[in-house]
């Protein structure tokens, strides 16, 4: 149930990040090494990104198809340069659809969030019942059906509420839990700080001198990944990152 990634540190270009690397995003769509359900990515992809000299606002590009086949991607992708990205290729829910609005990054304001892995029984009551919760301010931007965009609802509320990304994450994990099993691999960041939880699926941190990244799984073979423990919150910035039981 899709791969997705975040970075905070020194700007790096988006091919170098999601394209080149031995295990990129790239080939994280169809050939996953670590992904608990599914075998392809194949389902859209997006990346958002931050250059907060012009804007708070991310920029966002997404598609409902595989990324391998996107050549407008592969085309300006080495020449757009960030020190904050998030990015996830898709593997769709059975019955949910497939097209742009089901892929992450999902956006509002200065946030970038991505959802990797599902609510179970979202179509066949918990959802309604999880929509329900949402305020009409953040129901009304959901634009498509899935229930990443749900998820992502319910974080706006919690941060508009004043929550910090870390609790935000934690709380709508709490909420889901309590109606329902599923996989509740949240990423969420405003270009400054990032927030991460691994609860049902895998998470990695790396930790260098030039960044915090955080991943489904690792993109290459150097040695600073960590493994994440499962049910388990991440919250960071470029300079340091903490892991914390959920």
């Amino acid at each position: 149930m899709c791969r997705h990634l975040a970075y905070l540190g020194s700007p790096i270009a988006l091919d170098a990040l999601l394209l080149q690397p031995e295990h990129s995003l790239l080939h994280q769509s169809h050939e996953p090494h670590h992904q608990v359900s599914g075998v392809v990515n194949a389902d859209g992809f997006g990346a958002g990104w931050y250059d907060h000299a012009i804007r708070t606002e991310p920029a966002r590009y997404r598609r409902d198809r595989p990324i391998w086949t996107d050549r407008s991607f592969a085309s300006f992708a080495g020449l757009v340069r960030s020190g904050a990205v998030l990015a996830a290729v898709r593997s769709a829910t059975p019955g949910f659809p497939v097209e742009e609005s089901g892929a992450a990054p999902f956006t509002a304001g200065p946030w970038l969030f991505s959802h990797n892995g599902v609510v179970e029984g979202f179509a066949a009551g918990v959802g309604v019942e999880l929509r329900a919760s949402v305020s009409d301010a953040r129901a009304a931007g959901i634009e498509g059906r899935t229930d990443s965009e749900v998820l992502f609802a319910l974080t706006l509320d919690q941060l508009d509420g004043g929550a910090t990304p870390g609790a935000a994450l934690a709380a709508v994990v709490k909420v889901v839990d309590a109606r329902t099993n599923g996989r509740l691999n949240l990423l969420l960041t405003d270009g400054h700080r990032v927030a991460a939880t691994a609860w049902g699926d895998s998470l990695f941190v790396q930790r260098s001198s030039a960044a915090t990244i955080i991943a489904s799984e690792p993109f290459d073979s150097t040695p600073e990944w960590q493994r994440v423990p499962d049910q388990s919150l991440v919250e960071g910035d470029a300079a340091d990152v903490i892991v914390a039981a959920l």
